[in-house]
């Protein structure tokens, strides 16, 4: 199967019906997901997914246990900001220990607003780990590199 990295189409609607705070602190909590290995995936994920559960309901997302813990871990939202013109949004880097697993790509989903899926993120590659940190860096939060940019 597939998945091809995006904002998601919803979540670009649901930010003009108010249903995302990104705030830091006092906004919406936010999850990461991850993905099983592209040859164990059953679904396809992009800008047309909508909420976590097109993960789950596929069986796509990596299993609990050796490090990982279905679900995801919670975001640290940084606050939005201006760069410029650009509104930019980031979160602070997550990471999983003492994980042995491979996977694909992840979902970045608001645990507020009934798992409503933000983004998709393909890794590009598989990527595996054997009983050491996984982690994923987010970007610089500007209007270059920031993961979530609205010009």
């Amino acid at each position: 199967m597939a998945i091809t990295s995006a904002i998601c189409n919803s979540f670009k609607q649901e930010i003009l019906q108010s249903k995302h705070d990104l705030t830091n602190g006092s906004g919406n909590t936010f999850k990461i997901a991850l993905i099983k290995a592209e040859s164990a995936q059953s679904g396809t994920y992009g800008a047309s997914t909508t909420n976590y559960t097109d993960v789950t309901g596929n069986s796509d997302e990596l299993a609990n246990g050796s490090g990982y813990t279905t679900g995801g871990n919670t975001l640290v939202s940084v606050t939005p900001t201006l760069d410029g013109s650009t509104a930019v949004c980031d979160f602070a880097n997550t990471s999983w220990s003492s994980a042995t697993f491979t996977t694909r790509g992840c979902i970045i989903y608001n645990t507020d607003d009934s798992n409503s899926a933000l983004m998709v993120l393909d890794f590009g590659a598989d990527y595996s780990v054997s009983n050491g940190t996984f982690t994923i860096e987010f970007p610089t939060a500007d209007a270059s590199n920031a993961i979530i940019r609205i010009s």
